[in-house]
This record gives C-alpha cells, sequence and structure tokens, in this order.
C-alpha cells in the first residue's frame, strides 16, 4: 500500500471511531512504530488530525475528516467481506433495515437485486440501492446530518414506529462488555429504534471494533441476535456472546474452510 492510500485509510478510520493509536496503525497497515508516526506528522501538517500522545483524534470541526463522501470509496477488504456474509443472509420477500454505518454500506452494496423491501435513514445507502430495480427503498426523513448523510431526529424515530421488519443491519463503533457504542447520540437513537422494530438483529462489526466503548451506549449485547467480524474474537469476549445468546459469524473462518 502507498502512503497516500494508508493516510487516506487512517483518516477514514479516525472518522469513524473518533481516534487512532500508534499501535493500531501499526496493527492495520503491517508498518513500523517510527512509519506510523510519520504518517501522523504528515496528517497534522495537512491539519486532517490533531496529534495526541500516543495517537491522534478528529481535529472536530474539519471537513476533510468528517466528510462521509470520501468514505465511501475506501472500504476496507474486510469490511466487504463482513458485508458479503451479511447479504448471504437476505432471502426473497424479506423486510430489512439498514443502518448509515460504512461496514452496512458494504452490504447494501453486496445484495443480490431480488424482490425486498429496504428501510434505511442513509442517503448513501438508498443511492447504492437505487441500481437495483427489484428492491423496493424506503428512506426515512427527518433532520439531515450534512456531513454524514443520514437522516435523524424524532420524525426518523416516529417514521420507524410504523415498520416492522424481519431483519435489522447495525453497525458499531465499539461493542464490549459495556454493550454497543458510537460517537453521535443522535444517530444512536435512531439505531436502538431500528432495532426494537425488528424480528431479528445482526451487528457488523470488525475485529477493531471489538473491546472498545464509544461515547454513547445505544443497546446491550442482549439486544443483539447475531454478530459478524473478520476475526475470531479473544475468548472472554466470545463468552460473553454466548452468556447474551448472541450467534457469532466470521469471515475468517469461512476463509479458512474453503481455501
Amino acid at each position: 500500500m502507498y502512503q497516500e492510500e494508508r493516510l487516506m485509510e487512517i483518516v477514514d478510520y479516525i472518522n469513524e471511531n473518533r481516534r487512532i493509536s500508534v499501535d493500531q496503525i501499526c496493527e492495520l497497515f503491517d508498518v513500523s512504530r517510527d512509519t506510523a508516526r510519520r504518517d501522523l506528522v504528515k496528517l497534522e501538517n495537512k491539519k486532517a488530525i490533531v496529534r495526541t500522545r500516543g495517537g491522534a483524534i478528529s481535529p472536530g470541526t474539519n471537513p476533510e475528516i468528517k466528510n462521509y463522501q470520501h468514505r465511501l470509496h475506501s472500504v476496507s477488504s474486510e469490511k466487504r467481506e463482513i458485508g458479503k456474509r451479511a447479504a448471504s443472509l437476505l432471502e426473497p420477500g424479506n423486510t430489512v433495515i439498514l443502518d448509515t454505518s460504512t461496514t452496512v454500506q458494504a452490504c447494501a452494496g453486496e445484495l443480490e437485486d431480488m424482490e425486498m423491501t429496504v428501510i434505511t435513514n442513509s442517503i448513501h445507502q438508498a443511492e447504492i440501492l437505487s441500481g437495483k430495480d427489484h428492491l423496493r427503498i424506503h428512506l426515512l426523513g427527518g433532520q439531515l446530518h450534512k456531513d454524514h448523510g443520514f437522516l435523524y431526529g424524532t420524525s426518523t424515530i416516529d417514521k420507524l414506529n410504523q415498520y416492522h421488519v424481519d431483519k435489522a443491519f447495525i453497525g458499531v463503533v465499539g461493542i464490549s462488555e459495556r454493550g454497543l457504542t458510537i460517537g453521535h447520540e443522535e444517530d444512536g437513537m435512531v439505531k436502538r429504534k431500528m432495532m426494537v422494530q425488528a424480528r431479528k438483529v445482526i451487528v457488523l462489526a470488525d475485529h477493531t471494533k471489538i473491546g472498545v466503548t464509544e461515547f454513547f451506549q445505544f443497546a446491550t449485547l442482549e439486544d443483539i441476535d447475531v454478530m459478524i467480524t473478520d476475526r475470531i474474537p479473544e475468548e472472554n469476549f466470545r463468552e460473553l456472546l454466548e452468556i447474551n445468546q448472541v450467534e457469532l459469524l466470521v469471515t475468517e473462518e469461512e476463509k479458512d474452510i474453503w481455501s
């Protein structure tokens, strides 16, 4: 991976997770700590991040970080695999809710063109799905979050009251013993209602989200039915899922089976 590609991926990670550490950069991109630090210096010089002790955080109001639009073009291979596995759980006639996360966006991109009803509060998910002739798309109304392209607020939640669906696909910034968490409360409130309206709740979370606790908790582990991730979690987290009767699907395991 070229440095500019890596820098974009780092910005995307901070945009979604609000912060990144030098150790996380080393693990995610298989680079040395010196390389990770040089990357952060370069991004700071571009005013794309704010460096902290041991890592970096979002500068908050910088549109280069917050803009969801360029995140649409840089979904990681891990998220794509999770998206493919999630899409495989759907069948003709299903009704489904898709939230605003980039991992759920990967699922939207993998959906087959079949008779199905999709409800979303993401203008980006709706755009991706609009090219599929047999899908019926319901875009929830509400106040538009301009930077991230999702609709939220009381009118969004009130509209969700009218729908009862087979499955809801939900993304997170963190999932841990403290439940499902995210950085934006307004997004979390909508996610919570989406989960209530679904018969089965499926959480999509790559390995970097496991063990992370973010600002706003919108659900507990017992509120979900299935979790799809890209790597086998550590034993203590698997035990937590088992206690809460959460089915675990791991794309890494499936690759091993077919290799």
